[in-house]
């Protein structure tokens, strides 16, 4: 099979089928063998109907349905593990993303041995204040952490080889940075390619500002387990140690001083009237805590049970 395409959606019915009928276009024109999966992330207008009503009449239309909304991310792991293409397309469902943008993303895996090619919205139809200032910020923070060198990590229309996302977990709101976990996995040629922009033609937005702020703490979170996430020890119980030497270190001086003052009958003061005996102290306990904080995270690494993160309601044609 030449192409997986798999849409996210919530409370889409009125964009549903222009979207359809513009796919089923592009894969005719293009002779391509296809799926398209419908990942709808517990919809509570008539988006699911339309989507059992494509799949009926197609059996290339697929479908899965959550029991309630469960986020974006959820949705992708669940389409990426059904997904049996050689080359996984992803794009949204509120008519923004072109798919006459779909063979040029497929001619730059297929043919230019892409591992992953992310699209490029680099004219907007959305708010300047709202979303274009602050996504230029977002992405700038987000090449500068990451490394990946990427003008628009957010966009939805993405293309990737097969075996990218059957290796890479897609958790929480990590979403926005699959390429990202794509180059930690080891999958490095990563390419982009501008794709037009078209402006929201029903309905509203599902994204507000929070987003933006979800992505910068989403960003910190990734640059902690691409780094750490295996061996949290490494972190933790270095800075823990670093702390508690210090502080003993500095309780030992505090100590040994006062010692000196005795036995040379020279004036002196009581440990705890010393602010550095309290600073000391405290330094040797945050480090402590520091030191368990690792311990306790690789227990947990070694005991944790990969639990479902979302419950599939319905499934069609899979």
């Amino acid at each position: 099979m030449n192409l997986s395409i798999l849409i996210p959606l919530l409370n889409e019915e009125e964009s549903l089928t222009e979207l359809y009928t513009w796919i089923i276009k592009v894969m005719q024109t293009n002779n391509y063998s296809y799926e398209v999966i419908f990942l709808d992330d517990g919809s509570t207008d008539n988006s699911w109907s339309i989507i059992e009503g494509f799949a009926s009449e197609n059996p290339n239309i697929k479908g899965i349905r959550f029991m309630r909304n469960f986020g974006k991310s959820q949705a992708l792991h669940a389409g990426f593990a059904k997904a049996q293409g050689d080359v996984i397309i992803t794009m949204d469902a509120d008519l923004q993303d072109s798919p006459e943008e779909i063979p040029g993303l497929y001619n730059m895996i297929t043919s230019q041995d892409f591992d992953l090619v992310s699209g490029w919205k680099k004219k907007r139809y959305d708010s300047v204040v709202a979303k274009n200032l602050p996504s230029k910020l977002f992405n700038w923070a987000a090449r500068k952490t990451s490394g990946v060198e990427l003008n628009d990590f957010n966009c939805g229309l993405k293309a990737y080889k097969n075996i990218v996302v059957k290796n890479i977990e897609v958790s929480g709101e990590m979403h926005r940075y699959i390429p990202v976990l794509a180059k930690n996995a080891g999958f490095g040629k990563i390419g982009e390619k501008v794709v037009q922009h078209q402006a929201r033609k029903y309905g509203e937005t599902k994204f507000g500002m929070e987003r933006f702020i979800n992505g910068f703490l989403d960003l910190i979170t990734i640059w902690f387990l691409s780094r750490f996430g295996k061996r949290p020890m490494h972190l933790f119980g270095a800075m823990g140690s670093l702390m508690f030497i210090i502080g003993f270190m500095l309780a030992g001086y505090i100590g040994i001083s006062k010692l000196y003052h005795m036995y040379n009958d020279m004036r002196y003061t009581l440990v705890t009237d010393n602010p550095w005996f309290f600073i000391a102290l405290t330094t040797m306990i945050l480090g402590t805590q520091l030191f368990l904080a690792g311990f306790l995270g690789e227990i947990i690494l070694r005991t944790k049970n990969n639990e479902e993160r979302y419950k599939i309601s319905t499934q069609v044609n899979l």
